[in-house]
């Protein structure tokens, strides 16, 4: 797949490869015009205006978990839209990623709706690449919707790199059936102006969800981010959330509500201080049955120096031991990630850990 030499580079910055070896399909969409290719069975990848034409069914899921009338920026996105549509088909195990790629190129709105659906018994994964041309400004507006059955599980990670220049304001919900898994992971390590997003997901009898989410926001820039999830009978979520202040403002933001018997939850949110910045955790718990386990922790703090002492003592110099403990500090376990994912993240984090010393 030719690329143009710009959108090349910028996605592989977020892990978009568009290798046919390593990826079951791949999604494009600079602007508002897309292109897709399909290289395994199991899995549909299409825009979603050929999917509103291929299914007439496709209707029945939009804007059910995302109102077109949420706020200015979905009733914007709902008159003229493009985006994805990813669907696992029925026990389908697809072991290679899908791949999306949503570039801002010329644009001042880039304006996306996304429908990504896990049928009954399927696993897939998904890694989701939002980048923009260098020294670009304007805004991305992204819709998502996403729909887990029963037994499936989707594991969605989601890689920014945009300018510093940028809004983005994505509008996101989730529903997971009875014995479904989501995992969720979002990754922000690179300048930008705002980014304003808050997932709301709904949770069945037995079903199990994890969002883990690293950020860095740096001067100028001010992140806002968090995720909302209720739980019915018997099912559990995880939130966790690792933000570095070099500069900006980092809101972030969990709330668990349990609503049924036997539900489990728990928040985490770790911030660290590199200079003058902010950052603000807000955990909530919300407890609607006598039979539920709730629970969060919140620490924001700087790098001590007796940590940087220790490491020095052992032949680092200050540098070194500063991003050592950065990465250390960025580098979340998350159960069940596949190993490619893993690998995007690590990359990331490396990158990263370098630029902040």
């Amino acid at each position: 797949m030719k690329l143009p030499e710009d959108v090349s580079e910028r996605a592989k910055s977020v892990g978009v490869e568009f290798n046919p070896e390593k990826r079951a399909a791949s999604f494009l969409q600079i602007d508002q015009n897309s292109s897709v290719y399909n290289w395994i069975e199991g899995v549909e990848v299409m825009s979603i205006r050929d999917a509103i034409e291929k299914y007439d069914w496709v209707k029945d899921y939009m804007w059910k978990i995302v109102k077109r009338d949420r706020d200015e920026y979905t009733k914007m996105t709902a008159e003229d839209f493009n985006g994805y549509f990813i669907r696992a088909l029925p026990d389908s195990k697809i072991d290679i990623p899908v791949e999306a790629c949503l570039y801002l190129r010329r644009v001042k709105a880039q304006k996306v709706y996304n429908l990504v659906i896990a049928e009954e018994g399927s696993e897939l994964n998904i890694i989701s690449g939002c980048t923009s041309h260098p020294n670009s400004a304007g805004m991305h507006i992204g819709v998502s919707e996403f729909f887990v059955k029963k037994g499936a599980k989707l594991t969605f990670t989601m890689i920014h790199n945009w300018q510093p220049d940028i809004e983005v304001r994505p509008r996101s919900g989730v529903v997971v059936e009875e014995g479904g898994v989501f995992v969720s992971n979002y990754v922000l390590l690179s300048p930008v102006k705002y980014v304003e997003s808050y997932p709301v997901a709904y949770l069945n009898k037995n079903a199990r969800a994890s969002f883990t989410s690293l950020i860095v926001a740096y001067e100028g820039s001010k992140i806002d981010v968090g995720n909302h999830v209720i739980l019915r009978e018997k099912s559990s979520a995880d939130i966790i959330s690792r933000a570095i202040s070099k500069g900006g403002t980092v809101v972030s933001r969990g709330r668990i509500t349990g609503e049924g018997s036997g539900c489990r939850g728990h928040l985490e949110c770790r911030g660290l201080m590199l200079k003058e910045g902010t950052i603000l955790a807000i955990p909530e718990l919300e407890a609607k049955h006598p039979n539920v386990d709730l629970s969060h922790e919140a620490a924001v703090g700087k790098i001590a120096e007796e940590e940087i002492f220790y490491l020095m003592a052992r032949g680092l110099s200050r540098d070194e031991a500063t991003s050592a403990i950065i990465r250390g500090f960025l580098d979340v376990e998350i159960k069940g990630l596949p190993e490619f994912l893993k690998r995007e993240i690590e990359k990331a984090v490396e990158m990263v850990g370098e630029d902040l010393m």
